[in-house]
């Protein structure tokens, strides 16, 4: 490290932090944050959140004896200056990468990381079930929860409100309000907080200062101190307080001689304590400050220069993300009863088009996933036909409620499932490793994923044709590259497509290993089946293969236990037809973060895993074995169906 962050290159761990004199972290902050703008920017990652937490990640680091004290992030987008001070500055570049820093705060990384996050809301649960535990054990340690507006609207955060005002644990919260999740924030919790900042009252006050004072005078001073004041007599705060926090704020959460004395407060008291922050996402980048969505999260940029949108090709392949959003404005102008919903992931579901020429069939539900698919529940009841844009690993987080609110009425919802399989970089929190398992067993429930493009656009019309729960289940950026035709019909219901005919082998392939299954398939003359549906499945279809092949391969981007393959073995068992089975899909393991494409080739499932996969277990079969043939090894996702040894049978 140069001399360039002179105080920073001081700094390994939050002890040495502490050796610091207190007038010095202003600079020390200002230092962080420079080395934090210089680090993302050069390796990319996340980059607005953790700008806006720099002053915040210095007062709790300096006032807290962490470890043993313990601060917990939500989600874990803002902790880069917190993976900073703890030991892992030098690595902050590998964030993200193949055996890298994890992206978020991750148990096994660092003693510093107190609990394991990637989804939001968590918070303020899991650092009141360590300020009870710590209690109850007679451990004398402090718990702070770091919380921001966006990750409040969830329900789940309410909930650990409501029970710890109620049981007065030693917990303090910090609420981080920049008006800001990953797109705007939305929801009365927003306004209510973000009526203080914006308000007419405060607004002129504000301005006719301005006018009046000369910036940095002994006046204009005085007058930001009154401002706070002000902003904590007219703060509706009385909500907290209801739910039994003492409440603090609201405060300049990047004035960090005011946020230390604050804490400091907030350390005198007993009981639970709620800090609220005002703070700036992207703070001292003017770019991300200016356009926080854009600088949420980033690939490699010259700081000098900001984020450069790349030139697109003259006729772009769309990515399947694109091809939603297209057809449901499509489907938007001629059915009115298409309404469409999203858990504040409104860019990332490729909704942006929609909201701007359908505001009035938009709806943006904020961070509350289970809200989300009841709502299109009670939608559905009165004669619309909903669709509910959401993450694979976001639904995972409402499937009581896609259960008993959805399946069980037999209610005509479209769930469009983005994200679906390896994600690659934001690692296992985000991976949607296990749709097809959690959907299958689900009654009245369609499953479609689709091989390209086109595919993808027709079981989005099938789905939104079907008068039942339905889901089309796609992953993340660009698929094989197959032009898009708007006017293409649906698909029957259940029947999967045979794309190329051989012997000996058919490959059964969900989704996009349909496109990966191909070298192997020509290589080694295999049939190859694109199966479209995971529920129902084409048994007849099976069955025949299954009669007609030595060996049956099913291939899924999914995890293999219960998965689509799973369904396969079940109904050929149920048909009694017996033939052997390989399962190739992913492990029974959380894979780590790289890239996707490090990702699908650590699980077997790139083209030459799977034909390595097959032909290992051809090896294995009875009279095909040979002492000269060496040992059967399988890829890391190929599972065989009693287990990880043993002949497979169906």
């Amino acid at each position: 490290m140069t001399s360039k962050y002179p105080l920073l290159e001081r700094v390994e761990t939050p002890l040495d932090l502490r050796e610091l004199d207190e007038a010095q972290l202003p600079a020390f902050a200002e230092e962080l944050r420079e080395y934090l703008i210089d680090s993302v920017s050069s390796a990319g990652g996340h980059f607005g959140a953790g700008l806006g937490c720099v002053e915040l990640t210095v007062a709790l680091h300096y006032l807290y004896q962490t470890p043993e004290d313990r601060i917990v992030w939500d989600v874990g987008h803002q902790a880069y200056p917190h993976k900073i001070l703890t030991g892992r500055k030098a690595e902050i570049t590998t964030i993200k990468k193949k055996d890298g820093l994890a992206p978020f705060p991750k148990r096994e990384e660092s003693e510093y990381d107190t609990f394991g996050v990637g989804h939001s809301s968590t918070s303020v649960s899991a650092a009141l079930g360590m300020a009870l535990a710590a209690e109850r054990l007679g451990h004398d340690r402090r718990v702070v929860a770091v919380i921001g507006d966006g990750g409040m609207t969830a329900g789940m955060a309410f909930e650990a409100l409501n029970h710890g005002g109620d049981i007065d644990p030693n917990l303090l919260v910090v609420l981080n309000e920049n008006q800001m999740s990953i797109s705007p924030n939305v929801g009365a919790m927003t306004k209510m907080l973000g009526r203080l900042m914006s308000g007419p009252t405060m607004m002129g006050i504000r301005e006719r200062g301005k006018r009046m004072m000369r910036k940095d005078s002994p006046a204009w001073r005085f007058m930001s101190r009154w401002e706070e004041h002000v902003k904590g007599m007219v703060m509706p705060s009385t909500l907290f307080e209801e739910l039994g926090f003492n409440y603090l704020g609201p405060i300049d959460g990047h004035d960090l001689p005011t946020l230390l004395r604050s804490i400091r407060t907030a350390q005198t008291l007993e009981g639970p304590m709620l800090l609220h922050i005002i703070t700036a996402k992207g703070k001292g980048y003017a770019p991300a400050e200016d356009d926080p969505v854009k600088y949420h999260a980033v690939s490699p940029f010259d700081r000098d220069e900001g984020v450069k949108s790349k030139p697109r090709p003259q006729k772009p392949l769309p990515t399947y993300t694109e091809v939603f959003g297209r057809w449901l404005c499509d489907t938007a102008e001629q059915d009115k009863r298409l309404l469409a919903i999203t858990p504040a992931m409104r860019e990332g579901s490729g909704m942006v088009e929609f909201h701007e020429r359908f505001p009035e069939q938009y709806f943006d539900v904020g961070i509350a996933e289970q809200h989300a698919v009841t709502l299109a529940a009670g939608m559905a009841c009165e004669g619309a036909h909903p669709v509910v844009a959401i993450y694979s690993t976001f639904l995972q987080r409402a499937y009581d409620q896609l259960l008993h609110d959805v399946a069980l009425q037999n209610l005509p919802v479209l769930f469009a499932i983005d994200r679906a399989g390896l994600v690659g970089p934001d690692g296992p929190t985000h991976a949607g490793s296990f749709d097809y398992s959690y959907l299958r067993c689900v009654p009245n429930m369609v499953i479609m994923a689709p091989a390209d493009e086109n595919e993808c656009r027709r079981m989005l019309k099938t789905g939104f044709a079907y008068e039942g729960p339905t889901a089309v289940r796609y992953p993340r950026g660009k698929g094989p590259g197959v032009e898009v035709d708007p006017g293409a019909p649906g698909l029957e219901i259940g029947r999967g497509k045979v794309i190329r005919e051989g012997h000996k082998v058919a490959i059964l392939a969900f989704g996009a290993m349909v496109d990966a299954s191909r070298q192997a398939a020509e290589a080694i003359d295999a049939t190859l089946v694109n199966m479209r549906f995971v529920k129902p499945l084409d048994t007849a279809l099976v069955e025949r293969l299954a009669k007609s092949h030595d060996l049956l391969v099913t291939v899924e981007e999914n995890a293999v236990l219960g998965g689509a393959g799973s369904g396969v073995n079940e109904a050929l068992a149920a048909a009694g037809v017996l033939v052997p089975i390989l399962n190739i899909g992913l492990p029974d393991a959380y894979l780590e973060h790289g890239s996707r494409e490090e990702c699908l080739e650590d699980a077997g499932l790139h083209p030459d895993g799977i034909q390595a996969s097959i032909e290992a277990r051809l090896r294995a079969l009875p009279g095909q074995a040979s002492p000269a043939a060496g040992p059967v090894r399988l890829a890391t996702g190929a599972v065989p169906l009693q287990g990880q040894h043993g002949e497979t049978s169906g």
